[in-house]
């Protein structure tokens, strides 16, 4: 690497959540985490993990070390604001995914929103995250906050979903994926179709899927059902299995090698999936 300062990936606006607003206090802790993690990244990027202190990570935030424990246990949380941007890009990226998109179709609609290098974050960026996850693999103790995010970020996209549905009751959307013939007939929602189709898809979709608005059954709730935590389990798993698998090869981050191509591959497992809740 020939600079010391990643591009890291973009911080997810909080604005963009249904919760209440962050406070002026809320934003700029937010924001000091968030100049931590890009140190920290630098340094292990350049230095390498075993070589960087907590206390060269608060010099190269410009903060104290006392400042850096108020925020993290160790060095090597400091680097799970970054892990987690990527997943809340693709959480939020759902949420906002057209009305009309059964799950699994805003679930692909997102992956080409957030995975797709120049759409979600540059090539530069996917290079910073190619090494995050290589050191995540190498180090039981950045392993641990990888996998803490990614356990995180399930719990996220299943109140993505829930949402989703509840405004699908809401509103009484019809949008269930009509099963198609293997000859991509009316209805194919597959991982090749363009991003600028994701979201005219309407009522058409993958074929397999049932009824999505079943996924609204329980929307009475505060917490997403059962069969939406599995849902979001293996979605999270498709995407997270992808982009591990492309940080191991030297692929560029775009084509069919890409995080984009391989998590759309990994997300053709789920088109058999029963959407129904149990009754």
């Amino acid at each position: 690497m020939t600079s010391s300062t990643p591009a890291p990936l973009p911080t997810p606006s909080s604005s963009k959540t249904p919760s209440a607003p962050a406070s002026l206090t809320e934003r700029r802790k937010a924001a000091t985490r968030m100049e931590i993690a890009r140190a920290a990244a630098g340094l292990f990027a350049a230095r390498g993990l075993k070589a960087t202190r907590a206390e060269d990570i608060a010099q190269a935030a410009g903060i104290a070390p006392r400042t850096f424990y108020r925020y993290f246990a160790s060095k090597e949380e400091a680097v799970a604001p970054l892990y987690a941007a990527g997943a809340q890009r693709w959480a939020e990226a759902v949420r906002e995914a057209p009305p009309e998109l059964t799950p699994p179709e805003a679930l692909e609609h997102a992956v080409r929103q957030t995975l797709t290098p120049g759409v979600g974050i540059s090539s530069a960026s996917w290079e910073w995250v190619r090494t995050l996850i290589r050191l995540a693999s190498a180090s039981p103790a950045l392993g641990k906050v990888w996998a803490e995010v990614c356990h995180a970020s399930e719990g996220a996209l299943g109140e993505v979903l829930r949402e989703r549905a509840a405004r699908t009751a809401t509103t009484g959307l019809d949008n269930v994926a009509e099963p198609t013939g293997s000859d991509g007939s009316a209805g194919s929602a597959g991982p090749d179709k363009s991003a600028g189709s994701a979201g005219s898809t309407g009522s058409t979709g993958p074929a397999g899927f049932a009824d999505s608005t079943h996924l609204a059954d329980s929307t009475h709730l505060a917490e997403p059902t059962p069969r939406q935590r599995f849902v979001a389990a293996v979605a999270g798993a498709a995407v997270r299995v992808a982009v591990e698998s492309w940080s191991t090869t030297d692929s560029p981050p775009h084509g069919p090698g890409g995080p984009a191509e391989l998590a759309l591959r990994n997300l053709e497992a789920m088109r058999g999936m029963e959407w129904r809740e149990p009754e």
